[in-house]
């Protein structure tokens, strides 16, 4: 990519187990996994699940907290200091992501419809929280 304008890179999520977190970001949200077998080896310190081809979700294991000193009070933010994460999908791919929640009883909050976000309003949107409790928030537009 050249296009060095400003976007989001990574998320950091902490997870109790990130090769479990892996495979429910890879089959009940839809996400390519990454580094999975390097972190089950020892040769990586985390996976990662791609969002799409500029941002990636870091599944951080929770005993890393402690080293997060690049500033004070970091090693306080395992605890989950963010409300939610919102994923703005293709009316589709909303609707197969609802469903593939829906097959492994993911529980999920109603619809909401003509929330204001990044693009304006979206059509509906829904909520739900992966196994470690980080709340996700999915959405699709016109």
């Amino acid at each position: 990519m050249t296009d060095n304008s400003p976007r989001l890179d990574h998320v950091v999520l902490w997870v109790r187990d990130p090769v479990a977190s892996a495979d429910f970001y890879e089959k009940a949200v839809g996400l390519e996994p990454l580094k999975v077998t390097e972190f089950a080896a020892g040769k990586a310190s985390f996976p990662s699940a791609r969002l799409n081809e500029e941002t990636i979700f870091d599944l951080m294991p929770l005993p890393m907290a402690a080293y997060m000193n690049m500033v004070p009070g970091g090693a306080d933010s395992a605890g989950h200091p963010v409300n939610h994460v919102c994923l703005s999908l293709q009316e589709s791919d909303f609707d197969a992501l609802r469903a593939r929640l829906e097959e492994r009883s993911v529980p999920l909050s109603g619809f909401s419809y003509d929330s204001y976000g990044a693009r304006g309003l979206a059509k509906r949107s829904f909520y739900f929280r992966d196994p470690d409790g980080n709340v996700f928030e999915a959405r699709h537009y016109e």
